[in-house]
């Protein structure tokens, strides 16, 4: 059963520029080496909830749990961490549409 990984964070102040090249250039397709497929990325225009959304998919839960232990994957977050906080996960069974 399909799974996906839910992210969400906010982007620190003064570091945007950095962070959509770092996410352009690295974030993406290194989740993607690991073998997770994005599909959906919400920014957040007004409002008291996170700056951005994320959604990564994976056929399986214990393809998504593997790739969460990786050091691979503990590497990615440690540099994404230098230019966003509040970051938060959850794993939800996929499905079509805005899932939260």
């Amino acid at each position: 059963m399909a799974v996906k990984l839910l992210m969400t964070w906010d982007i620190l102040p003064g570091r945007e520029q950095e962070y959509f090249e770092f996410v352009v250039r690295d974030f993406i397709p290194g989740v993607q080496r690991m073998g997770m497929e994005p599909s959906d990325a919400w920014f957040t225009m007004y409002g008291d909830q996170p700056q951005i959304m994320a959604a990564m998919q994976m056929p399986t839960i214990s393809a998504l749990q593997r790739t969460l232990g990786s050091a691979e994957w503990q590497d990615m977050v440690k540099r994404l961490l230098d230019y966003v906080e509040n970051f938060n996960y959850k794993v939800v069974q996929a499905r079509s549409g805005f899932q939260i």
